[in-house]
């Protein structure tokens, strides 16, 4: 257990456990109507970075948790290797590149299929149903 919380809490892994951390806050906050999935669309073109019409929240979502995952295990490899001082520095900043490129590559493979999950209309909410006799009122 120590050596997982040393991990998640050491360089590389600790930027992506950051990220982790705030967007399960935001997650938790989505079901209490604190925030909502399309929160961040009007700063970021999905479009434009070739992810497809989700949220931004879903693929920056998607982009942290396979990050994070590919940082703890290079971490993890990296310590099981015992590589010296000078040159474990250099391979804790390429396990991070590598976990960013590799995440943002699985990130542009996963997310497309979700656009389904999140069509561009909302759905029916309690307003539009307004002066509609209810099933209780109808003859």
């Amino acid at each position: 257990m120590w050596e997982f919380l040393n991990t998640v809490c050491a360089f590389p892994t600790l930027l992506f456990s950051v990220a982790l951390v705030v967007v399960a806050v935001f997650w938790l906050l989505v079901p209490c109507g604190a925030a909502a999935p399309r929160s961040f669309d009007s700063d970021v073109d999905t479009q434009a970075l070739r992810l497809g019409p989700v949220p931004v929240s879903v693929a920056a979502t998607v982009f942290t948790v396979v990050g994070w995952l590919l940082s703890l295990t290079g971490s993890v490899l990296l310590d099981r290797a015992d590589p010296a001082r000078s040159l474990s520095s250099l391979l804790s900043l390429a396990v991070l590149a590598l976990a960013a490129v590799a995440s943002w590559w699985v990130t542009r493979r996963l997310v497309p299929p979700l656009t389904k999950l999140f069509p561009d209309e909302p759905g029916p909410s309690g307003q539009d149903f307004g002066g509609l006799p209810g099933p209780l009122e109808r003859h």
